[in-house]
């Protein structure tokens, strides 16, 4: 969802998932609302929620982290994906010994386990540190993206008042907005009352 496009009133309570790859959608937990920033993460449980819409869970194992640390270390990992995205977008180096620093949190072990269709499938189960289980799977998106992504299909929305960010998984590959319904059709409105005035 793009959030310049909505009204204060229909403004959402959590972040759009537009990005179609979690680390977009990393980046789109901050947006903008009318030229202001928004940030959807104000503490520890908008976190939670926003990882639970991705089926991440906390490990049981260890004791939970204290009050804010998982919204402070959630802004870390965001600002480091932006900083590492952009780098790799604008073709330079970057430096990925934070993420690393994450990654290494991340104590995980393969499982087997059925769909609902009972077809087996390889997961991950996460253990032990309660902060590696939450953003350790996020990290490792962000790193599956530097390391696997196509970075000419990772895009920011093509409206001058957005700054959401998308994987361009369309066919064509010809994606311009974060949703066709919102800024796509921002920008329909703007080039018929443009026409019209001429």
């Amino acid at each position: 969802m793009v959030i310049t496009a909505i009204s204060p009133a229909q403004m959402p309570d959590t972040a759009p998932m537009l990005g179609d790859h979690l680390a977009m959608d990393l980046l789109n937990t901050e947006a903008r609302n009318e030229g202001l920033p928004v940030d959807f993460w104000q503490s520890d449980a908008d976190v939670l929620q926003w990882l639970a819409r991705y089926g991440i869970a906390p490990a049981t194992d260890g004791p939970p982290p204290a009050a804010g640390e998982l919204l402070s270390r959630a802004k870390e990992l965001r600002v480091l994906a932006r900083q590492l995205i952009t780098a790799v977008k604008q073709q330079q180096q970057p430096d990925v010994q934070q993420l690393n620093q994450y990654l290494q949190c991340f104590y995980s072990v393969p499982q087997l386990v059925a769909d609902a269709d009972g077809k087996l499938q390889l997961s991950r189960s996460a253990r032990l540190d309660v902060l590696g289980s939450l953003l350790g799977p996020v990290a490792e998106a962000v790193a599956q993206l530097l390391a696997e992504g196509d970075f000419a299909l990772v895009r920011q929305c093509e409206h001058p008042d957005c700054i959401l960010w998308f994987y361009d998984r369309t066919k064509a590959h010809k994606r311009r907005w974060c949703s066709m319904a919102l800024c796509g059709n921002r920008h329909k409105a703007a080039q018929f009352r443009k026409r019209s005035q001429s």
